[in-house]
């Protein structure tokens, strides 16, 4: 069977998926309890949307920096399905047509990444060398 040019780089790869995930999912948290770069004023955090808020930036830092990752990594996954299923299904099935792409995608790249782990250049996998 034939290797696909990029077949030794698949561990590299996937951490680099994780940080990208993590660095852009944490911008959302950001925003609900920071305000920043964009604020979302009204947000209270004990409430639904200050819970998302704090596993969002919280969450989005260690995945991330690849730390407790799996177990972290199944947690956004089910924020996201949550997500999902309360703030955009009700608006129709079609992600395209409600605007929930963003949250089935890190729902499924979150899913995967939990059971994936998180690859070579992660703070657990240098924990794990010692």
């Amino acid at each position: 069977m034939q290797k696909f040019i990029l077949d030794r780089w698949t561990p590299q790869l996937l951490s680099l998926l994780r940080i990208v995930a993590g660095f852009c999912f944490l911008w959302h948290g950001s925003a609900k309890l920071l305000h920043y770069p964009a604020g979302m004023e009204g947000i209270q955090l004990m409430s639904l949307m200050g819970l998302a808020g704090v596993l969002e930036l919280a969450g989005g830092v260690l995945v991330c920096v690849g730390l407790f990752t799996k177990p972290v990594a199944f947690i956004l996954s089910g924020e996201m399905a949550f997500a999902y299923f309360m703030a955009h299904a009700p608006h129709g099935w079609l992600p395209a047509m409600n605007g929930g792409d963003a949250a089935v995608l890190y729902c499924f790249v979150f899913l995967f990444i939990s059971s994936a782990g998180p690859g070579p250049v992660a703070l657990d996998a240098m924990m794990k060398k010692r």
